[in-house]
């Protein structure tokens, strides 16, 4: 029995190898994928370029995959000086894509190595390109004629200026100015296909509509708070205006009194002559020239008005 239990874990130790050995003896490459292999970190051989289950040495050997199929390139949105010294926004974009990983895994390692030495290479010529040609070089395909305006009545001359480059060949330019640049890298610089040239400028049109509306929406709020905050600095001075203007009426108010006390308690000449001040403030804001009134002759002021008589 102990023999019987041996000779299977004897056997299962011999397939379990035989399956590492399988394992790191073959790899796969698929469809949209391409092969380095490389030994100690130095590649050997040549790429491997077709799909399907490859051969290597184990353990020695490392398969390195790089990706077949086009690849992005979204530059840095940077304000660019044209030649007539005005500045644009520019924001450049390409495709790319691995022709020869055996040089691109020599010359840059991996994507990340690509997209840095594309950052310098599109940038660098978009931006010489650009200062080499005046404005409407740069934002112009083609000449136009101006069209009459129809408010003025009068005919409008030709005021734009004659393109002799355009856009369209500037890009052209830049294209070719890269791929020699990057000829030695393993790499094909692309242009867009029209179809694809539209959902890109969809995608960044639609990409600056959602900044905008972000900015505009963190203006509204701020703008709430600062209305909000108005309103209740607002009534919170009012309150306090109105608390002052009551205290300081209270105060009057009893300072009026306590004056009036004051001089009710003097002699009887003192509360006669300050009783006449009174009845005298009350003729000057209720009697004019032509005022007609009815007194009885137990009023305070019928006195005073027989006293003038």
């Amino acid at each position: 029995m102990a023999m019987k239990t041996k000779k299977i874990i004897i056997n299962l130790a011999i397939a379990l190898i035989a399956l590492i050995l399988i394992l790191e003896c073959t790899y796969i490459v698929k469809e949209p994928e391409q092969v380095v292999i490389t030994q100690f970190g130095k590649p050997v051989g040549q790429a491997k370029i077709t799909p399907g289950l490859k051969v290597k040495l184990p353990f020695i050997q490392k398969p390195n995959y790089f990706d077949k199929r086009f690849l992005e390139w979204d530059g840095d949105p940077n304000q660019v000086p044209t030649k007539d010294k005005k500045f644009i926004f520019v924001d450049a974009y390409a495709r790319w894509q691995i022709t020869d990983p055996l040089q691109f895994f020599k010359r840059l390692t991996n994507e990340r190595g690509a997209q840095s030495r594309l950052d310098d290479i599109l940038d660098g010529e978009t931006r010489d390109y650009i200062a080499n040609h005046d404005l409407e070089e740069a934002v112009r395909t083609s000449n136009r004629t101006p069209i009459p305006s129809d408010l003025s009545g009068e005919e409008v001359g030709d005021t734009l200026s004659v393109i002799l480059t355009g856009r369209q060949k500037i890009q052209e330019m830049i294209l070719r100015s890269a791929n020699e640049k990057a000829k030695d890298l393993g790499i094909e610089i692309l242009n867009y296909v029209e179809e694809v040239r539209v959902q890109v400028y969809e995608r960044m049109k639609s990409e600056r509509f959602r900044i905008a509306e972000k900015f505009r929406s963190e203006g509204q709020g701020e703008a709430s708070k600062i209305n909000g905050e108005k309103e209740r600095d607002l009534k919170t001075i009012q309150s306090e205006a109105f608390r002052k203007a009551e205290e300081i009426m209270g105060k009057a108010d009893a300072r009026a009194t306590a004056i009036y006390a004051a001089a009710y308690d003097k002699s009887s000449s003192a509360r006669n002559l300050y009783s006449f001040s009174k009845s005298m403030e009350t003729f000057e804001r209720t009697f004019d020239t032509t005022t007609t009134v009815i007194l009885s002759t137990k009023s305070e002021l019928y006195k005073y008005l027989i006293g003038f008589d």
